[in-house]
């Protein structure tokens, strides 16, 4: 009995002893199991990758990248017209005067004329002499790929291939190549800005902005289309400089804007801006908006009380008359600022502010048109303001949208859901008043910007892009 007993009190000794351990062990497994686990692609909320090389999203390069232009058998097309940079030629996603366009569809919706897959991303489409122009990511080859097309038929022209390891992070390739009669400046995802002639794809300059300028790479990646303007191109950096102006023919720097708050890149674009009798650049960097002196690249003034949580994505939108309208998403909202002259300084007044309920925009960057601003809300109710802050119309919950694009053409609305359904309707103060609407994308995440050329419309949702002809009929 003694030994027994003896027995019976070590195995309970250890059963203490053990039971605690495998049961952390078999929490740890569980642990293990679930960081391991790849999510499917549709996410409710957009958060940066913990497990990427570094908080922001990216990390500099070791050397210099050396870069492979590859050639094809593509032919530029024979179609007038150009889309060259981020919402078009004006910067203001609108076309006025186009040829006509449809305002009904067949119920098999517009004819689509070509589809090419693209990289996982949101990097929409720049256009001039009958090519088109994309960001891309090609994963097999771990390689940035800025591709030429052919606006006939989709079919490469060139690449230009340079190698960047990126893991998948709510896409990879977010922004859009600009385009002139000589250059295309595109932006990387891990801040790699590359020109290269236009017509032959040859690599003129390619800067590292991380590596050589201590910029950090956003969450999510890069979302920062660049601006070009007398053959400058005119970079948001947020290291040691916020901004800075870049010489296109042989990548010198021309100047740089002093950075003593070391705030940093954010996905939102430059816009250009004139008031008070000069032109400026206009930013959204981390720890507010500034502008900038385009001679010199001077401070001009800034308005630190414009934050975003999170992400700060869309661009300023300048609506006349020295005023600033600005929108965000994570509950941003909106507001509209005045830029005054006080004793030779710019001076921004704040004029309104509107709560995210009425008025804000995560993604897209609000249309100014015939003085009233749409915009996609944070509920996704498509949404009309005017320029005081009053609210005109919405959509309705009948029609909800999400984070997907929308430009005007011919005053034609189009606006396009988070999985490939675009509708047009009137852009008048009128009310929402929908024409049509047709599944255009078979794919989801349709976010890329489109591009208008002609009565060719190019869209695209994560993995597809295509080309649709929405002319009306002869």
């Amino acid at each position: 009995m003694h030994i027994c007993s003896h027995a019976n009190q070590v195995r309970g000794n250890v059963l203490v002893w053990v039971l605690p351990v495998l049961t952390a062990v078999a929490a740890m497994l569980l642990i293990v199991q679930w960081l391991g686990y790849t999510p499917p692609m549709r996410f409710s909320l957009r958060l940066p990758d913990p497990n990427d090389a570094s908080p922001f999203g990216g990390e500099a390069s070791a050397a210099e990248i050396k870069g492979t232009l590859l050639k094809f058998n593509g032919v530029p097309a024979d179609i007038a017209g150009a889309w060259p940079r981020f919402r078009g030629a004006s910067m203001d996603a609108i076309v006025v005067d186009g040829p006509e366009l449809a305002r009904q569809w067949p119920a098999e919706g517009p004819r689509v004329l070509w589809t090419i897959d693209v990289g996982e991303g949101y990097a929409g489409a720049a256009v001039r002499d009958g090519r088109v122009y994309v960001m891309d990511y090609d994963r097999q080859e771990q390689s940035d790929v800025i591709r030429c097309v052919s606006l006939a038929d989709g079919a490469d022209i060139w690449q230009y291939r340079y190698p960047v390891s990126i893991k998948r992070n709510h896409g990879m390739s977010r922004t859009i190549p600009t385009v002139t009669d000589k250059y295309v400046v595109a932006f990387g995802p891990k801040c790699h800005v590359t020109c290269l002639d236009s017509a032959t794809g040859e690599l003129k300059w390619m800067i590292d902005l991380v590596r050589e300028h201590k910029a950090e790479v956003p969450a999510w990646y890069a979302g920062q289309c660049p601006l070009v303007e007398d053959h400058k191109a005119i970079l948001a950096v947020g290291g040691d400089a916020l901004l800075m102006a870049v010489d296109c023919n042989n990548g010198e720097v021309l100047w740089r804007t002093d950075n003593p708050r070391k705030w940093v890149m954010t996905h939102s674009s430059v816009v250009p801006m004139e008031s008070n009798g000069q032109r400026q650049y206009l930013y959204c960097a981390s720890g507010g908006v500034v502008g900038v002196s385009a001679k010199d690249g001077q401070i001009l003034w800034e308005y630190p009380d414009w934050k975003i949580r999170i992400a700060n994505v869309p661009t300023p939108l300048t609506v006349g008359d020295g005023r600033v309208f600005l929108s965000g998403g994570y509950n941003a909202g909106c507001i509209m600022l005045q830029l005054k002259s006080d004793a030779g300084r710019i001076v921004p007044e704040l004029l309104w502010r509107l709560d995210a309920a009425i008025f804000g925009s995560e993604q897209q960057t609000p249309v100014l048109y015939q003085g009233r601003i749409y915009g996609v809300r944070p509920d996704k109710q498509l949404a009309c303001l005017d320029l005081d802050g009053n609210l005109i119309w919405t959509s309705g919950n009948a029609h909800k949208f999400g984070l997907g694009p929308y430009m005007i053409a011919n005053g034609v609305l189009y606006v396009m859901d988070d999985d490939g359904r675009l509708t047009m309707t009137p852009a008048a103060p009128t009310g929402f008043a929908p024409l049509d609407d047709a599944v255009v994308l078979q794919g989801h995440e349709s976010w890329g910007p489109m591009a208008l050329v002609g009565t060719r419309l190019i869209v695209r949702d994560l993995t597809k892009m295509a080309c649709l002809d929405i002319g009306g009929q002869p």
